[in-house]
């Protein structure tokens, strides 16, 4: 069973499903269930053995705070009435193992009731946080986690704490502090390779009616709830570009976008006939790609996609309501990756000027960094299953 954080955003629920299609497709006879308040998990393709529970949405917005994102009811509410079906769906599921997203509590402590009935009714059960490289701030996430005893519930609770990054780019043992019995539980996994998409990059350059002299950028600012700056930044610097360049740009502006934004962002492309402008792809990969340069904020699902395929990228990370991804950026920024610009100095001609200098970039030369978290990942558990269920012949491929 896996718990899938959902309060900002579609990167949690794209990773985790991500981790989830990895295992499905390594360990036979198994089955997850996910419980995830995203409003966008059905827009994804599911693999076979997967379902889930959509439990009542919550919403973090840019200032951090959490609320109700549709019921019209107070959030001690939702997360009293979310915390009882993820108890109840634990209870009648009876899952041999519990993956956890990002809060070892969940969102509001929701988790907190279903990790106690683990431990004291379900003991065999192994507990795994996972958590991604970099979570904010460590002066930001220090107290927090003190605060709400999130280093006691690992101690208490979890087996093991899963890193799906490196420790040469971010050691979360020594930057959040972690005591030592919480530290000597975390194992890192590398970061996520992603798999190709389900179209080949000439085929998508030939949907997009792309000529050989063209060069294709894509624009994505992740789930879109926040990337309107971004894309009308973008905008706003092809009325700059030279002469001579022949450039078409496919704009994904995220399913999150507000609806008044996306007409915005929709009328004024009209002025530029080489510019598409969608809402959402589930087929994300085939479109990176295929681009010749990618323009993003620097989520870590959009970060390891643009790892995997090794493409020249400009980066403007986000930094509300977390630091995360800024951390990120400039960390993989000074190691070659890619070119990272901070949002406060984000200009259309700072941005021209950034992707103009990515575009004379056939091919990266960049260190190696790991990109084997999912076969970790899927190995540890599977190893864990075959110890919990030993009369039961799981297999690993």
């Amino acid at each position: 069973m896996v718990y899938s954080h959902d309060g900002f955003g579609i990167g949690n629920i794209r990773r985790m499903l991500g981790i989830c299609t990895h295992l499905l497709d390594s360990i036979d006879k198994l089955s997850i269930l996910v419980v995830s308040g995203s409003p966008v998990l059905h827009n994804f393709r599911l693999p076979k053995r997967l379902d889930y529970i959509k439990l009542p949405c919550l919403n973090r917005g840019i200032s951090g705070e959490m609320s109700v994102k549709y019921l019209g009811i107070e959030i001690d509410e939702v997360v009293k009435l979310r915390s009882e079906l993820i108890l109840s769906a634990i209870a009648n599921f009876q899952p041999d193992m519990f993956l956890v997203d990002k809060k070892p509590y969940g969102i509001g402590n929701e988790l907190k009731a279903a990790v106690e009935y683990l431990k004291t009714k379900l003991p065999e059960s192994p507990l795994i946080l996972i958590l991604r490289d970099i979570l904010d701030r460590p002066d930001a996430i220090i107290p927090e986690w003190q605060n709400q005893g999130y280093y006691e519930a690992i101690e208490k609770f979890y087996d093991r704490v899963l890193v799906v990054g490196t420790p040469e780019i971010f050691d979360i043992r020594q930057e959040y502090q972690l005591p030592p019995m919480v530290a000597q539980k975390v194992q890192f996994c590398g970061y996520i390779r992603q798999q190709l998409g389900h179209k080949s990059p000439n085929l998508i350059r030939s949907e997009l009616k792309l000529t050989k002299e063209e060069q294709l950028v894509l624009v994505t600012p992740g789930g879109g709830e926040d990337g309107y700056s971004l894309i009308d930044t973008y905008l706003s610097s092809l009325a700059l570009l030279p002469k001579g360049y022949k450039l078409r740009s496919l704009i994904i502006s995220g399913p999150e976008m507000p609806l008044e934004q996306q007409a915005a962002l929709k009328q004024k492309a009209a002025a530029y006939p080489e510019v598409e402008i969608t809402e959402f792809t589930n087929d994300l990969m085939s479109y990176i790609a295929a681009a010749d340069v990618i323009v993003a904020m620097g989520g870590y699902n959009t970060t390891c996609e643009i790892l995997s395929v090794n493409k020249p990228a400009v980066i403007v990370p986000r930094i509300k309501p977390s630091q995360e991804q800024y951390i990120r950026a400039e960390h993989l920024a000074k190691l070659g990756f890619f070119t990272t610009i901070h949002p406060k100095d984000l200009t259309p001609d700072i941005l021209l000027r950034s992707l103009l200098q990515q575009l004379h970039i056939s091919q990266i030369s960049i260190p190696e960094i790991n990109l084997n978290a999912l076969p970790k990942i899927s190995q540890y558990i599977s190893n864990l299953l075959v110890k919990k269920n030993s009369l039961i012949p799981f297999c690993y491929n």
